[in-house]
């Protein structure tokens, strides 16, 4: 019987509800509600994209899709990150990278890096890449030219070309001759 009272007050109580708002609202006109309009976001702009091709001595070598304005350390940890026979100390892991740019992590001991900073005959010295030792070492290149050449990179992005050198003061088109062959953008 206790459950027949409490389904009866139950009851009850939802018709007086009722009844009060009816007669609540009697008199007053109807306030339809609007709708919510949803927004309509716009398409974010693609982010510009650069490929890069991560080589050496890193755990996942490759082609890579990053973002404009990475740098070489977001490349190799792209790759996986360096390997434990990666020689790191010479690569500038805070240059910028530039489109179609290849990162090569060379590996301790390897042919090259005995030299410290010189460039293979057979490979030339990457602009946006190279360190100032690395620089220094180019012919007609002493250390102030090679710093001036890393601030001209760090001020104006990565070289798209072996000629921006000569805007690199003291490099003129003499020295630039000498540099076309050993070096790339």
């Amino acid at each position: 019987m206790p459950h027949r009272h409490l389904l009866a007050a139950g009851l009850a109580v939802a018709v007086v509800s009722i009844l009060a708002v009816h007669a609540l609202h009697r008199g007053h006109p109807h306030v339809a509600i609007p709708a919510l309009r949803t927004a309509v976001h716009a398409r974010a702009p693609a982010v510009a994209q650069l490929v890069v091709d991560v080589a050496g001595a890193v755990r996942r070598p490759g082609l890579y899709h990053l973002a404009t304005g990475t740098r070489i350390a977001d490349a190799v940890a792209a790759a996986g990150g360096a390997t434990a026979k990666a020689d790191v100390t010479l690569v500038n892991l805070a240059a910028p990278l530039a489109d179609g740019e290849q990162v090569l992590v060379p590996a301790r001991g390897a042919a090259g890096s005995a030299a410290a900073g010189t460039p293979s005959p057979t490979a030339p010295l990457d602009l946006n890449t190279a360190s100032a030792e690395q620089l220094d070492a180019l012919p007609g290149v002493g250390p102030a030219t090679a710093q001036k050449i890393i601030d001209y990179r760090q001020a104006h992005g990565p070289f798209r070309s072996v000629d921006e050198l000569q805007a690199v003061p003291g490099i003129g088109p003499s020295k630039l001759a000498q540099l076309k062959g050993l070096v790339i953008p």
